[in-house]
C-alpha cells in the first residue's frame, strides 16, 4: 500500500472508525526513506503512545516503514481489554460499529482492515494480537515468547505483527527475524515434485490436530461451526491431515493471573502439565489449530461473563508462536479466526503453514 494513499484512508475513514489516537501525516509526508531500503515507504501503524519506541516498530522503521499515527488501546480504567479507545471515540469494529474490534491491539487491527496502514505492530499478552486480528477479520502472529525484546518482564507479552493476509506478512516478519523467509520458507503445493519441503522439512498434509475448545473452554456455537468447516476445507484441499485426536489442556486462567500478578509460583504446576502435554502433542504434530476466540465480536459495552482469551492465553504461558488467520464469518456478518500453534521458535514456519491455509480459505474485504 502506497503511504498517500494510507494517509487519504486515515482522512477519509478514521473519523468514523477511530482507530488512531495520533495521526503523523505531515512526517509521514516528509519522510524520504531510502528507495533501497526493503520497506521503503510502506505504511506503519504503531500499538499506542509508546509504539514507536517498541522494537518491532524501530526494525520497521529502520528497513524502510513510514509511521503514520499511534494506534488505539483501551482506555485508561477500562474493566476489559477487548475494545479501544481512539481520538474520534471508541474504535468501531470496521464490519459491524456496534461492535467493538477487540484488543488490547484494537486500533492495530482496525487500521489494517481498513487500508489505513499497510502493517501494524502489536504485543500480545493474554490474545492481545490474536482476537482483534480474529474479530476484524485480518492475519494477527504472535511471536515466540523471549524471542524479539519486551518491555513485559513477567515474560507473558511478546511482539506481534497484524496484516491483512498472512502473506502480507512476509517481508516484515522478514525484517523483525533478519532471516529470509520467502527463501527459506517456501510453502509446498500438490504440483510440487519433492524439491521444496516447506514448512521447512514438512510437506503437504500438514500433520494437524484439532481442538475446538482446548478441552476447557465454552466456545460460541456459530463460532465453532465457522472454524470447524475452515477446518474441513483445510482437510478436504490437502493442507492438512488430521489426527483424530484432541489437545486437552488444564485451564491456563489462574495461572495466568497468578504470573501475571507476580506469584509465578502459584500457576507452576498448571503451567508446567500443560508445557508437558503441549510437549507430547508436538512431538507428534505439526501444527494445533482451535478457534481463535470462544465468541464473536461483543458490543462496546462489554464482554459479559465470557472471556474472549480463553483460546489464547495458554500459549502466551507456554510460549509458542500463535496465528490467527480469516476463517469465514457468523449469520450476523461477523469474523471469525482460526488459530494456528506450532513449535516454539518456529515462526517463520507458521507463517508459512498460515499462508497455506488462508489461501484455501474464503476471506473478503471489509
Amino acid at each position: 500500500m502506497e503511504l498517500a494513499e494510507a494517509l487519504e484512508n486515515i482522512e477519509r475513514l478514521d473519523p468514523q472508525v477511530s482507530a488512531f489516537t495520533e495521526v503523523w501525516a505531515e512526517e509521514a509526508r516528509a519522510a524520504r526513506p531510502a528507495g533501497a531500503l526493503p520497506l521503503a515507504g510502506v505504511a506503519l501503524a504503531v500499538k499506542g503512545p509508546a509504539g514507536i519506541r517498541a522494537h518491532a516498530a524501530r526494525r520497521l522503521i529502520a528497513a524502510g516503514a513510514v509511521a503514520v499515527g499511534a494506534t488505539s488501546v483501551p482506555g485508561p480504567g477500562s474493566e476489559w481489554m477487548t475494545w479501544g479507545l481512539g481520538a474520534h471515540g471508541p474504535t468501531r469494529n470496521p464490519w459491524r460499529a456496534d461492535r467493538t474490534p477487540g484488543g488490547s491491539s484494537a486500533g492495530a487491527a482496525a487500521a489494517v482492515a481498513t487500508g489505513m496502514a499497510r502493517v501494524a505492530t502489536g504485543g500480545d499478552g493474554a490474545g492481545s494480537v490474536r482476537i482483534p486480528a480474529a474479530w476484524c477479520g485480518v492475519f494477527g502472529l504472535k511471536t515466540t515468547n523471549g524471542l524479539l525484546p519486551s518491555p513485559d518482564r513477567t515474560g507473558l507479552a511478546s511482539a506481534g505483527l497484524l496484516t491483512r493476509t498472512a502473506e502480507d506478512a512476509r517481508p516484515f516478519l522478514h525484517c523483525l527475524l533478519d532471516t529470509n523467509a520467502h527463501a527459506n520458507a517456501h510453502t509446498p503445493t500438490h504440483a510440487d515434485t519433492g524439491a521444496h519441503t516447506d514448512p521447512p522439512g514438512r510437506r503437504l498434509p500438514l500433520r494437524a490436530v484439532w481442538s475446538p475448545a482446548l478441552g476447557f473452554a465454552e466456545v460460541d456455537r456459530e463460532v465453532l461451526a465457522v472454524t470447524g468447516a475452515a477446518v474441513a476445507r483445510l482437510e478436504s484441499a490437502g493442507v492438512v491431515r488430521l489426527s483424530g485426536r484432541d489437545a486437552v489442556l488444564l485451564d491456563p486462567g489462574d495461572a495466568w493471573t497468578a504470573v501475571r500478578a507476580g506469584r509465578p509460583a502459584d500457576g507452576a504446576a498448571v503451567r508446567a502439565e500443560n508445557d508437558r502435554r503441549l510437549d507430547a502433542l508436538f512431538a507428534e504434530a505439526d501444527v494445533l489449530l482451535t478457534p481463535a476466540t470462544p465468541n464473536r465480536p461483543h458490543g462496546h459495552d462489554g464482554p459479559g461473563a465470557v472471556y474472549s482469551t480463553s483460546l489464547a492465553w495458554a500459549f502466551n504461558l507456554s510460549g509458542h508462536p500463535a496465528a490467527s488467520v480469516p476463517a469465514g464469518f457468523t449469520a450476523d456478518g461477523c469474523p471469525v479466526g482460526l488459530q494456528l500453534v506450532a513449535r516454539r521458535g518456529a515462526d517463520a514456519w507458521l507463517l508459512e503453514a498460515a499462508v497455506a491455509a488462508q489461501r484455501r480459505l474464503f476471506t473478503m474485504r471489509p
